[in-house]
Parts: C-alpha cells; sequence; structure tokens
C-alpha cells in the first residue's frame, strides 16, 4: 500500500519533498505550484532544450541538462560544457534519458522525481510522456508525479490512498488491472477496457482509496 505524502491537501509533496525535478521541453508552466516546485528544486535536471530556454529567458543555470543534443548549438555545449551531458542513442527520449541520469545522480532508493513542462505543443509527446510515468515507476522504482498547470498526473499500483478535497476532480486510466476498486468516488471506480471510461469522476472528501491488481494512473485537478 502506497499512501502519498501531501501536505498541500491533494496537490502531490511539497516542493522540497521532491527529490529531483526534471524540466521538459513542453508549455513552461504558468500555474504556482508547478512554478513553485521549479522554483524551490534541490536538484533540477532539463531535457536539453528546456535547459537553453531556462538559462536564455530565466537566467536560471540548471544542476543538469541531458539530451540527444539535435536542438542545442555547440556554441551552447561547449559554454555549459560543465553541466551538460549529451546521449546520442536514439532508443529513449530525451525524458527518460533526463530520468536515469537523475536516478542514478541521487543514488537513493525510490527517489520522489516531479516532472513539470512534460505536456503541451504537439499532443502526441503529451500522450507518450504521461504514459512514461507508469514505466518509470516499474522499470526504474521512482515515485514519479506529472506537474501541469491543472493538475496532477500520478502512477500507481495495487492500494494507494491519496489526500484530496470535496469536489477535486478526479480521473483513474487504468493500464493493465483486471480488478480495480475504490473508495471516496462518486462514482465506484471499475477496471474499465477504455481509457476514458474512469475519468471525470469526483472525490467526496478529504482522501480516496484505490486497489487495483495491475497499473493505473491518477489525475487530480487543484481546483474543485
Amino acid at each position: 500500500m502506497y499512501i502519498t505524502n501531501s501536505p498541500l491537501g491533494g496537490w502531490g509533496a511539497s516542493p522540497m519533498k521532491y527529490d529531483a525535478v526534471i524540466l521538459a521541453d513542453g508549455t513552461f508552466p504558468s500555474h504556482p505550484l508547478p512554478l513553485s516546485i521549479l522554483q524551490e528544486a534541490k536538484f533540477l535536471v532539463c531535457c536539453d532544450n528546456a535547459g537553453r530556454k531556462l538559462i536564455e529567458d530565466f537566467s536560471r543555470i540548471p544542476d543538469a541538462i541531458v539530451g540527444d543534443g539535435d536542438t542545442i548549438s555547440e556554441e551552447f555545449k561547449q559554454k555549459y560544457s560543465g553541466i551538460y551531458h549529451q546521449i546520442a542513442e536514439q532508443e529513449y527520449n530525451d525524458l527518460t534519458k533526463a530520468t536515469r541520469f537523475a536516478i542514478e545522480a541521487l543514488g537513493k532508493t525510490n527517489p520522489r522525481i516531479a516532472y513539470i513542462g512534460a505536456t503541451g505543443k504537439r499532443e502526441d509527446h503529451t500522450i507518450g510522456n504521461i504514459s512514461l510515468i507508469s514505466y518509470y515507476k516499474r522499470t526504474f522504482g521512482i515515485i514519479p508525479e506529472m506537474i501541469t498547470d491543472y493538475g496532477i498526473f500520478s502512477a500507481h499500483s495495487g492500494e494507494v490512498h491519496i489526500p484530496t478535497f470535496p469536489h477535486q476532480q478526479i480521473s483513474i486510466f487504468n493500464l493493465s488491472c483486471k480488478s480495480l476498486s475504490s473508495q471516496g468516488l462518486k462514482w465506484d471506480a471499475y477496471a474499465c477496457q477504455e481509457l476514458w471510461q474512469d475519468t471525470l469522476n469526483e472525490a467526496l472528501g478529504d482522501s480516496i482509496a484505490i486497489n487495483g491488481d495491475g497499473e493505473y494512473l491518477i489525475f487530480r485537478t487543484y481546483e474543485k
């Protein structure tokens, strides 16, 4: 059973609770929560073009910039050679390369990692990035949360208890469960066959419990 450590009333971990923050090259956040998580990151890793923009547009130098280098000039690579890590192979995308780099650098079991700027712009990138957090949890043993301007995606398996607030909007995306149940939701969750079938639900009180025999994603909004 996994119980989230969520002092922000169902909004995910507080900024200092994340071991690392990874900034991708999607839509840069505007909501105060992802901005505060980015600002207070203890260890910030950027996908390559996101790192370039962070430096040029916001004068913020991250701890590391990781990627295949296809969108970064040689001049930039040389100037920031101390933090730039080029990984040329194309089997994994830059988000996965940044994740693997962060895990190795942290050197700890089950690190909690926040992903920011991983949605928006191209819809195929958005869908791919959201699906990756379940892969990261299963493959790398991390606790991933994807923070957007509208809410938080989190990856789960088995039983989970999550702090919420009344009328918070909740969506569940079943990935591999043959059995799925819930407590504290307006409509009971089930092991649906289509991704849309467990979406647009609602929390009744200050917590929900989900229990599944496989993997699933949960999305929680900031607003009721």
